[in-house]
């Protein structure tokens, strides 16, 4: 009965299923382990921040390059502002007890003694970074040498949140906070890095540090998440496959074994209304010889209306020949 899986075409279903079953749970099972990577790798995350922000601040250079142990640490660098290079960071959102709020950042070059500048953003301000009303607000940086501390960040990018990288902005604002964007503004080297200032002067609102890109619960990581169940979905639709393949072939295997031939598979309809046609009129033949003699009893036998109406015909004429029969007889007699 399942000989039929020993056929080309179930080997390659038999092929396909084992291949497709355990790619597909592997797959399932690699982005069910991305996405639990990324929740501890958050859970770390918020608690190195904690740490952090009670911890003693370190040097700059012992801090570099940033990765996700270095970020969010509280960094320390001394040297001068360039006052001449302030630049504003419009559209920025800042997250705090009365929800969230449109702002700016205001963003100011540390230049230390090792040559490089340090971009610090000293702090958030609500309003339009176009606006003047808004931008007369923002406090000058300290004059002379000072020591500034705050938290790590690594440089930003254009997947950032808030990150305006198209270009077009008015001059002394800056979309990308980056060594790669400010390289063009200024005529010094500047650190792959940025700070933000823990202790801003007024009215200037602390930015709090952002989470390591990848390390958090973000979009990302629910994508993995979805694609964990599109995987063991894929593997259970080829299981459901092959059992209903199986069944189905199983099924006309024991049909054909017991003689049952499928709807269709018979006589054509031009030829079954022939073989009827005959069957009727072979009925029909075998029926008037044999009902000849009685044709007075078998007045309902036939249904056929050619075959009762030979029956009929027939008789009458057997009647007739025994009458003709008896009159020659009688004559006989009397003469």
């Amino acid at each position: 009965m399942y000989r039929f899986l020993l056929t080309p075409r179930w080997w390659g279903i038999n092929v396909f299923a084992v291949l497709a079953i355990p790619l597909c749970i592997f797959m399932g099972s690699w982005q069910l382990s991305r996405f639990e990577d990324r929740v501890q790798t958050h859970q770390q995350q918020e608690d190195r921040s904690a740490r952090a922000k009670a911890a003693a601040a370190r040097p700059l250079e012992s801090l570099l390059p940033v990765d996700t142990v270095t970020s969010g640490r509280q960094a320390s660098a001394r040297g001068r502002y360039d006052t001449a290079h302030q630049l504003l960071v419009p559209a920025r959102t800042l997250k705090d007890k009365h929800g969230e709020r449109q702002g700016f950042y205001v963003l100011d070059l540390l230049r230390t003694d090792g040559g490089k500048a340090l971009p610090v953003v000293r702090g958030w301000l609500p309003g339009d970074a176009g606006a003047k009303a808004d931008t007369a607000k923002v406090p000058a940086p300290p004059k002379g040498e000072v020591t500034v501390t705050g938290a790590l960040q690594a440089s930003e990018n254009q997947g950032t949140d808030g990150v305006q990288a198209g270009g077009g902005l008015p001059r002394g604002q800056l979309g990308m906070i980056s060594a790669a964007s400010l390289v063009n503004i200024v005529p010094y080297g500047v650190y792959d890095a940025w700070i933000t200032q823990t202790d801003p002067q007024a009215p200037l609102h602390a930015v709090p540090p952002a989470a390591v890109e990848g390390s958090g619960l973000d979009l990302k990581a629910f994508q993995n998440l979805g694609y964990t169940g599109e995987w063991f979905v894929f593997a259970g639709f080829v299981v459901f496959m092959w059992f209903r393949l199986f069944r189905r072939d199983t099924e006309a295997a024991r049909d054909a074994a017991l003689g049952i031939v499928p709807e269709g598979d018979g006589g054509g309809d031009h030829d079954g209304g022939d073989g009827g046609g005959d069957g009727a009129g072979v009925s029909v033949v075998a029926s008037v010889s044999g009902a000849a003699p009685e044709a007075d009893d078998q007045g309902d036998g036939p249904a056929d209306g050619r075959g009762g109406g030979s029956g009929a015909g027939r008789g009458a004429e057997h009647g007739e020949d025994q009458g003709e029969d008896q009159g020659e007889a009688a004559r006989a007699g009397q003469a």
